[in-house]
């Protein structure tokens, strides 16, 4: 079941607008073997931004702002004149690309080339610039994901995912299956399943009565088994048992030690949290959210992304949206300066033709 009509420009807008806000929020902090959630809120507490209400503060020394990515003057309150380029943002542009392009049948191969003809070399990490280094040395899917790439399950397949969620609003199975034939280009194993469970996670937030509904419903489109499933399972029975925010992330910091600060299932279970203890409020959604440390631009953005299709654009409060002034910055060839509402208008007439079908 698909939303009402008259809902669906307004979500798919709050979805674009909440992924980008969310993402803006974090990254000045994004370094999460640097800014652990207790820096980030020793932070917050020095500059009397505790509790987090807006975008992060300018720094209160010279010592602070050495450990800032390089971007955070165009990122914190105050500075914002339109929204930084990203590659969480990047990467939503393209996949809107990609379906205009070729259709909700297209191929992990042609992932590959759009790659290739529309995103510099230089704006991919990890996992992407591995794999996009297979390609130019002629490689296919699914080597490219494979050989020489020890990124395989951190948690770029995952920023790639939220397009496939708003063109298949209320539809998580088949954002599910769309986002795995974008994944496997980059990805295997849990990177793959986080890619697939934040697509569905967005689409069921298009018709979930709650935030813990689209949560399960994501969970049912990958493996109980996986460490991902389960460390997402594990999130939701201590938030059901009363715990803080706190103890939960302290607890499920323990299980996850060992995995790196940008793996997919650690950051899941920060996301995870946010969402539930956000409680469907956007602005405490992205707080607690990037509050949480590893990823923090990658995990505000797709907290955003779900918390802005439930409440829809109207709902998100104007103090995250306005410095960003309808406006993206985008290293994808063409989008560079596009608007915001532009790349809604686009994406519903994707959700509206997928309804059609």
């Amino acid at each position: 079941m698909t939303p009402v009509g008259t809902e669906l420009p307004d979500r798919i807008l709050g979805g674009w607008l909440g992924r980008i806000a969310g993402n803006m929020l974090g990254k000045p902090v994004e370094r999460g073997e640097v800014w652990t959630r207790d820096r980030i809120d020793r932070y917050l507490r020095r500059a009397g931004a505790l509790p987090l209400t807006d975008y992060l503060p300018e720094p209160a020394d010279e010592s602070e702002a050495l450990d800032l990515r390089p971007e955070w003057r165009q990122c914190v309150r105050g500075r914002i004149h339109g929204s930084c380029r990203d590659d969480d943002i990047d990467y939503a542009i393209l996949g809107l690309d990609l379906l205009e392009r070729h259709g909700f049948g297209f191929s992990t191969e042609q992932v590959g080339d759009l790659w290739l003809l529309r995103l510099p070399y230089l704006q991919t990490f990890t996992a992407e610039r591995a794999a996009y280094r297979n390609l130019a040395n002629g490689l296919k899917p699914p080597l490219t994901a494979t050989f020489d790439n020890p990124y395989q399950e951190w948690i770029g397949a995952l920023i790639r995912a939220d397009v496939h969620g708003w063109t298949r609003p209320g539809d998580p199975p088949g954002a599910a299956a769309l986002a795995r034939r974008d994944a496997v280009l980059s990805h295997t194993g849990n990177g793959v399943y986080g890619a697939m469970w934040a697509a569905a996670l967005v689409s069921a937030a298009f018709t979930a009565p709650t935030v813990r509904d689209a949560l399960d419903t994501a969970l049912a489109v990958i493996p109980a088994s996986s460490r991902l499933a389960r460390t997402v399972r594990r999130v939701i029975l201590l938030h059901e048992t009363r715990l803080s925010w706190e103890e939960t992330l302290d607890t499920v910091s323990v299980e996850t030690a060992g995995l790196g600060w940008i793996h997919t299932v650690p950051n899941a279970a920060v996301l995870t949290a946010g969402l539930l203890y956000g409680d469907g409020d956007f602005t405490r959604t992205i707080a607690l959210t990037v509050r949480g440390g590893l990823d923090t631009d990658s995990n505000g953005a797709t907290a955003g992304s779900v918390a802005g299709v439930m409440t829809g654009a109207r709902a998100i409060p104007a103090h995250w949206t306005d410095p960003l002034q309808d406006r993206v910055r985008s290293a994808v060839f063409g989008f560079d300066g596009i608007r915001i509402t532009e790349l809604a208008e686009r994406t519903l007439r994707l959700a509206e033709a997928a309804g059609d079908a």
